[in-house]
C-alpha cells in the first residue's frame, strides 16, 4: 500500500495521552483509523473514528472488531495501547485488584489480539504493536504489579511473533519511559495499605512525579509507534526516546549487582 493509503488501523485507549497522539499520527500518515475509549467519546479526533470498547469485556471486544470488519473490510494494524497503572507495594494490593489490573493490561491485549488475528490471517498480512514500557524490562518497586503486567506483555508479544510470522503477521513492542500524560492522575492506589511501606511508597511517588514533569511528550511515543508499524523488516522492540534507549541498553549490558545498586539509588531506596 502507498503512504497515502496504508490500510486500516485500530488503536485501543485512544481518547487521551499516547493513544490519542498515536491515532492522530497514524491518520496523518495515511491510515484509516478506528480508536477506542471505554465510554463513548464526547469529542472526535481529526481523521479518527472513535468507538466505545471495554478491553476487559469479551463481548465488547468481539462487537468492536466485528463492527470495524463490517465497515472497513479489513484490519491491517492493531495498536494495543489501553492500560491502567497501580501504585503501592506488591503486598498492598488484594488479589482481586491485581486481577483487575491484569484483566486490562494483559488479558485486554490478548482479547483484542485474538479477535483481530483471524482477520489478519485471511488477509495474509498484518502488524500488531503492543504498548509495553521500560518497566517491562526492569524491576519497579512500588509499581510491581504494573511492571509484572508489562513483563507479561513482553514475553507474550515476542513469543506470539514467532507463532504468526509465517502467516504474514508481525508482532512488535513499543517501550516508552516516563511520558507526560494524565497517567499519574489516574494511577490507582493499592487497596490495603500497610504502614511498613509508607516511607518507600511516598519516596517512589515523589520519583514518579518528578519523572513525569520532565518526561517525554506523547508525540514522541506516537512517532515510535508509526515507525514500528511501517518498518519493512520490524525489530522486536522499539524503545521510545533517549531515556528508554538508555535503560534498555543498561539492562542488557550492565552487571546485575551494579544495576541493582543504581536502581535503588535512582528510586530513593536505602542501599
Amino acid at each position: 500500500m502507498s503512504s497515502a493509503n496504508r490500510g486500516v488501523a485500530l488503536v485501543t485507549g485512544a481518547s487521551t495521552g499516547i493513544g490519542r497522539a498515536t491515532a492522530i499520527t497514524l491518520a496523518k500518515a495515511g491510515f484509516r483509523v478506528f480508536g477506542t475509549s471505554r465510554k463513548p467519546a464526547s469529542g472526535g479526533l481529526a481523521g479518527v473514528t472513535m468507538l466505545a470498547c471495554d478491553v476487559s469485556d469479551d463481548a465488547s471486544v468481539s462487537k468492536l472488531v466485528a463492527d470495524i470488519a463490517a465497515e472497513a473490510g479489513r484490519i491491517d494494524l492493531l495498536v494495543n495501547n489501553a492500560g491502567v497503572g497501580l501504585m503501592g507495594g506488591a503486598e498492598e494490593s488484594s488479589i482481586s485488584q491485581a486481577q483487575q489490573l491484569f484483566n486490562i493490561n494483559f488479558f485486554g491485549i490478548l482479547r483484542v489480539t485474538n479477535a483481530v488475528l483471524p482477520i489478519m490471517r485471511r488477509q495474509k498480512s498484518g502488524r500488531i504493536v503492543n504498548m509495553s514500557s521500560v518497566l517491562g524490562l526492569i524491576p519497579a518497586p512500588f509499581t510491581a504489579l504494573y511492571a509484572a503486567s508489562k513483563h507479561a506483555v513482553e514475553g507474550y508479544s515476542e513469543s506470539l511473533d514467532h507463532e504468526v510470522r509465517t502467516q504474514g503477521i508481525r508482532v512488535v513492542l513499543v517501550e516508552p519511559a516516563y511520558t507526560r500524560t494524565s497517567f499519574e492522575d489516574n494511577l490507582a492506589k493499592a487497596n490495603q495499605a500497610l504502614e511498613i511501606y509508607n516511607q518507600g511508597r511516598a519516596s517512589m511517588g515523589t520519583v514518579i512525579r518528578k519523572a513525569m514533569e520532565t518526561g517525554d511528550m506523547p508525540q514522541l511515543v506516537a512517532d515510535t509507534v508509526l515507525k514500528a508499524a511501517t518498518a519493512r523488516t520490524p525489530k522486536h522492540r522499539y524503545p521510545a526516546g533517549k531515556i528508554a534507549r538508555q535503560i534498555s541498553f543498561l539492562r542488557r549490558f550492565v552487571p546485575e549487582s551494579a544495576f541493582d545498586k543504581s536502581l535503588r539509588k535512582q528510586n530513593g531506596l536505602p542501599a
